[in-house]
């Protein structure tokens, strides 16, 4: 019985082998037409891709410079255009206070993120006795992305720390007041400028770090720059910085007296 089931299998399995289609005949592919070479575009470098912080705007200054001479108080300014410009526009050539030297650091433009990037280097490595940062108008107008209030405050909260952990005082400028941004309208900043400024103000406060008021002394009834200090309603005309010059004078006398 068991030989004959065997058998009766073997069988079956044949005839099933029997019933199947012969195997389909294998076809050669059909030949791919030649295609031009790729054209690959030269692109030439982005500095913001290859630079974002443009830490090499300063290198070469920021190595020149010498170590404070004995008696010299050397004040940074960390900023943005509005910073840059000071340097032509606003700080007198010779501080106010004897034996103070100012050296301007803005670049037009920045974002405290990228403030924040190049802050040892174009900052913390000049040894000064004080930094003033005046930032965040750009990151309001969002010029490296949106960024969230918060965002900014920590960046300017790391700043302000940095300087403190290396014995710099920290002068904390309001930002000036803005109504629009010619290249980027539409993003109603005024509002957004006073919360950031009275935010600022209160951390400048509680950290024992000097707070200068510009905005209060330049603001119009919009909530803008008036166009008798401003040509583009952000950045400051020399009638703008001849206000905003008394000010930081006395804030950065206040912090190299200490108090």
């Amino acid at each position: 019985m068991v030989a004959f089931c065997s058998v009766a299998f073997g069988f079956g399995g044949y005839a099933a082998m029997a019933q199947q289609p012969a195997a389909a005949t294998i076809q050669a592919p059909a030949q791919i037409p030649a295609q031009a070479p790729v054209q690959i575009p030269k692109v030439l470098p982005d500095p913001l891709r290859t630079d974002w912080p443009n830490l090499k705007r300063f290198m070469a200054e920021d190595a020149k410079l010498a170590a404070p001479a004995p008696g010299e108080k050397r004040v940074v300014f960390m900023g943005d255009s509005i910073t840059q410009g000071w340097a032509r526009y606003g700080v007198p050539p010779e501080p106010p206070v004897p034996g103070t030297v100012w050296v301007n650091r803005g670049i037009s433009g920045q974002t405290t993120p990228q403030m924040l990037l190049r802050f040892q280097q174009d900052v913390i490595h000049l040894k000064p006795d004080v930094v003033v940062i005046f930032a965040g108008i750009n990151d309001i107008a969002g010029n490296t992305g949106d960024m969230t209030p918060e965002q900014t405050e920590d960046n300017l909260t790391s700043m302000a720390e940095l300087a403190h952990a290396n014995h710099i005082k920290v002068v904390l400028c309001s930002i000036t007041p803005a109504f629009d941004f010619p290249w980027k309208p539409g993003r109603e900043p005024s509002a957004k400028v006073i919360a950031l400024n009275s935010w600022i103000k209160t951390y400048a406060a509680e950290h024992g770090h000097v707070y200068v008021d510009f905005y209060s002394a330049m603001v119009d009834q919009r909530g803008g720059l008036p166009a008798s200090l401003s040509k583009d309603g952000v950045h400051p005309t020399p009638a703008g910085y001849a206000i905003m010059n008394p000010l930081v004078e006395a804030g950065i006398a206040k912090a190299l007296a200490g108090k």
